[in-house]
């Protein structure tokens, strides 16, 4: 019958013993990866019609051109659900032959907030423009610049329904002052309660 001293002894062996007599460890679990973040999560996407156009011609009228300029202060000190924004990145719809108006009308506040107007997207390619808000990031308050029949398509890319925002889905032929406002969700989801039409009010900078 073995004595405590003998199977005190025992025990101090197996501690002297080799690690393959020793538990093996567990590996590490691996961290989990980060979640992802969409480049729209709780960002504001505005989008205006370009400016009132000439019978004629590719630029803009007398009343566009005072349009675009009093952008300038509009924007400035634009206000949404009583918070100020301020603007971090301009799209205008890419010039063609027939129209430079996108580009006419943001190039006073382009240069009023020293921020460069992107000009890569045609009016006709909303998809792309979609894709590209999509999947990089150009900050939390973003305004667009669009032509009134392609405007539609453009919400429909962004999650947005147009017979919401739009009388049957369509922006009118002789509107010229509507501001549509789109607001997203921390994951990069448009939120249908949030987005909303303003009618701008000239000389005023708030809506």
């Amino acid at each position: 019958m073995p004595t405590a001293f003998s199977v005190l002894r025992f025990v101090a062996v197996l501690a002297l013993l080799p690690a393959p007599f020793a538990r093996a460890q567990e590996p590490a679990k691996a961290a989990p990866e980060p979640a992802q973040t969409s480049p729209l999560s709780n960002a504001t996407v505005f989008i205006i019609r370009h400016a009132e156009k000439p019978e004629d011609g590719d630029g803009l009228s007398p009343d566009g051109v005072r349009r675009a300029q009093f952008y300038v202060d509009y924007f400035k000190g634009l206000k949404i659900e009583g918070k100020p924004l301020q603007l971090d990145h301009l799209f205008a719809a890419a010039d063609s032959k027939n129209s430079q108006r996108s580009r006419l009308t943001l190039t006073p506040l382009s240069r009023a907030l020293n921020l460069p107007l992107d000009l890569r997207f045609e009016a006709d390619d909303a998809k792309s423009l979609a894709e590209e808000l999509l999947a990089e990031d150009h900050g939390k308050a973003i305004l667009i610049c669009w032509h009134h029949g392609a405007i539609p398509d453009l919400l429909k890319k962004l999650g947005e329904k147009p017979a919401r925002l739009l009388p049957d889905g369509e922006w009118p032929d002789d509107i010229f002052d509507w501001l549509i406002v789109l607001r997203f969700d921390a994951a990069g989801g448009v939120i249908p309660s949030r987005c909303y039409r303003i009618k701008e009010r000239w000389g005023k900078a708030r809506p």
